[in-house]
């Protein structure tokens, strides 16, 4: 458990977070989690990186998780109609997995969402067998609305769950 979550902010990303990305695409664990090809090729992992730094989507907004002066994940928020939207979370550094990074994270891009874009229902999404991600979810408050489509996780077909959280 982290116990320092002071050193923990959500920012803008920028083109200079691009090592940390290069290093999270070198991260097995991360990447087979995620659904990234393991060591990308960088030049493209670049280009990919290069479209989300420069994204001007009033939909979709990607923040990143900055701990300790370093870029260590990012949430996604994709606005919906009215005053709801879908959020999520990825840690690129598996290391720093189930250490609190991301419970805590995830409440302050609530809160975030909430203030700048007065979002007062959220969804988010994750794999059945994703357990880490679902206690997560449970202990912000999010609850299950439906079990709905299949995806591939961890190398087996896995039921996906939607979750909605309300302030």
């Amino acid at each position: 458990m982290v116990t320092n979550f002071e050193n923990i902010k959500i920012r803008n990303i920028c083109l200079n977070d691009f090592p940390a990305v290069l290093k999270w695409s070198r991260d097995k664990r991360f990447c087979i989690a995620n659904g990234w090809d393991i060591n990308q090729d960088e030049k493209r992992l670049l280009q990919w990186w290069e479209k989300w730094v420069n994204n001007k989507s009033d939909q979709f907004i990607r923040w990143g998780i900055d701990y300790n002066g370093s870029l260590v994940g990012y949430i996604d928020l994709v606005l919906l109609n009215g005053n709801g939207a879908e959020i999520g979370i990825a840690i690129g550094d598996s290391q720093l997995w189930s250490k609190g990074i991301g419970t805590f994270t995830l409440k302050l891009g609530i809160e975030k969402a909430e203030k700048d874009f007065g979002i007062q229902t959220f969804f988010a999404e994750t794999h059945e067998t994703n357990f880490a991600s679902r206690k997560m979810l449970e202990k912000i408050g999010f609850t299950e609305i439906s079990r709905k489509g299949e995806e591939q996780y961890l190398g087996a077909m896995t039921t996906l769950i939607q979750y909605k959280y309300s302030i």
